[in-house]
């Protein structure tokens, strides 16, 4: 039998008998039926006639002669699709030999898909990965088609910050089995020593973050358990480290190791009472430093009550009845009072400089009026002028304007009395006038009464 199939060759789509001397039917699959044109005369030969007998006989124009079933001297016919005699055809006659039958012909197309789908599958599977990400210290295994750990991290929606520790590295190669660690970091708000700072860490307990910051746990006051986890939102963490003070008082040094917040409980830690006004070197208040020496003050304070006087002003009026450089005072200045508080303070049996606490005023001071004369001296009494007035001011005070005798009566250079002093016109005490007033004075005297006023020393006058 005969089927119509469509196959194609190398020169298009062709339809025609596909006669098979080893197949009973060959059905229209679809699959690959491609046979070569000088295939299909060759086996037409063996196709049935319209009386279904085929026929055995095969032309020999379309096979080669075997070797030996010609003349030697003849030339091999040639191929009409080959071009090539005898010898090529006796190649090509395995080819035929060698069909398959079928069954297998049908399967090799589904082998064909088959390799190629384990080929894709095999390189699919080739770039699967198996890694295990930990986050915070939460394991998960995982499989990724991801080539570095950046894109690991987009495919997880993990984002990390300046602060967060991703480890491998961003951007580091992923291999299967790869171990890929994310660590967050956490804000501290630490307060070390009374120094205040904000940190960051990545440990999830505040004895984690106290160990990765470097701060020394021993014997350190915490405000905050050691086992507290801390959240990505942070923490306020205080510490204060354990520390040597040194407190010198009564003459003694007592070192202390504590983790106080104030130099006043270290005072206290050392056994050390303060009371009444007693302080400290430093401020009480202020934190206590490792290696710092503390000395205690012990003070008394006493109050001291004691009366000033207040100095007078002095008011000067110029007089034209006064004879210039004359000088008289109208009234005597007094001074005021008042009554001054101190504080008296010691300090380890040292007595301060008092401190003024408060000031009453007893009595005004009242201001001294003097008289200025502004009026010339005459130039000369006649009748006096060539006595040798010098001579008797030596004799009298040494030649001192101010000169005043030890029983405070008499004053000046010739030693007036207050009452003479007046009756020759003067005003106030001879010694506060000008010495020209004084020799003035003198001289009217002399007139009046010559030399009597000196017993001692009148006779210096004439030489």
């Amino acid at each position: 039998m005969a089927y119509g199939v469509t196959y194609e060759t190398a020169y298009g789509t062709q339809r025609g008998a596909y006669p098979h001397p080893y197949v009973d039917t060959v059905p229209d699959t679809g699959a690959d039926t491609y046979a070569p044109g000088y295939e299909t005369a060759r086996w037409a030969a063996f196709a049935p006639d319209e009386a279904g007998a085929a026929d055995d006989t095969v032309p020999e124009t379309l096979f080669p002669r075997q070797a030996g079933a010609a003349d030697d001297d003849e030339a091999p016919e040639p191929d009409p699709y080959t071009g090539t005699g005898r010898r090529s055809a006796r190649r090509r006659r395995p080819r035929y030999a060698e069909r398959v039958d079928g069954p297998v012909r049908r399967l090799l197309p589904q082998a064909l898909v088959v390799a190629f789908l384990a080929g894709g599958t095999t390189a699919f599977v080739a770039e699967d990965k198996a890694v295990e990400l930990n986050v915070d210290g939460e394991p998960r295994r995982l499989h990724t088609f991801a080539d570095d750990v950046t894109e690991l991290l987009a495919e997880e929606g993990l984002r990390v910050g300046a602060h967060d520790v991703v480890e491998p590295a961003p951007g580091a190669a992923l291999t299967d089995g790869d171990e890929i660690a994310v660590h967050y970091g956490r804000p501290v708000r630490l307060t070390l020593d009374g120094r205040r700072s904000e940190v960051w860490t990545t440990a999830q307990t505040v004895e984690g973050a106290l160990e990765q910051l470097g701060v020394r746990a021993q014997g350190a006051h915490l405000s905050a358990p050691r086992s507290r986890p801390i959240g990505r939102e942070g923490l306020a963490l205080e510490v204060r480290t354990e520390r040597s003070v040194t407190i010198m008082a009564d003459g003694r040094a007592r070192t202390v190791r504590t983790n106080v917040a104030t130099v006043a409980e270290a005072v206290e830690a050392a056994g050390i009472t303060l009371r009444g006004q007693d302080t400290t070197s430093v401020p009480a208040h202020s934190f206590p430093r490792d290696g710092q020496t503390v000395t205690v003050l012990r003070i008394t304070r006493t109050k001291e009550v004691r009366e000033e006087q207040i100095p007078f002003d002095v008011e000067r009026i110029e007089d034209p009845a006064v004879f210039r450089g004359t000088e008289i005072v109208e009234r005597a200045g007094q001074p005021g009072l008042r009554r001054v508080t101190y504080s008296l303070r010691t300090v380890n049996g040292v007595r301060q400089k008092p401190r003024r606490l408060r000031t009453e005023l007893v009595r005004e001071p009242a201001s001294q009026i003097v008289k200025v004369g502004t009026k010339p001296l005459p130039t000369s009494v006649q009748g006096a002028d060539h006595l040798d007035w010098q001579g008797l001011a030596a004799c009298e005070s040494g030649g001192r304007p101010g000169a005043v005798d030890p029983s405070g009566t008499y004053g000046g250079l010739y030693q007036f009395d207050t009452g003479t002093w007046h009756s020759l016109g003067g005003t106030g005490r001879p010694q506060d006038a000008s010495a020209a007033e004084q020799t003035l004075r003198a001289k009217k005297l002399y007139l009046r009464r010559g030399a009597s006023p000196w017993p001692h020393c009148g006779a210096r006058l004439h030489g």
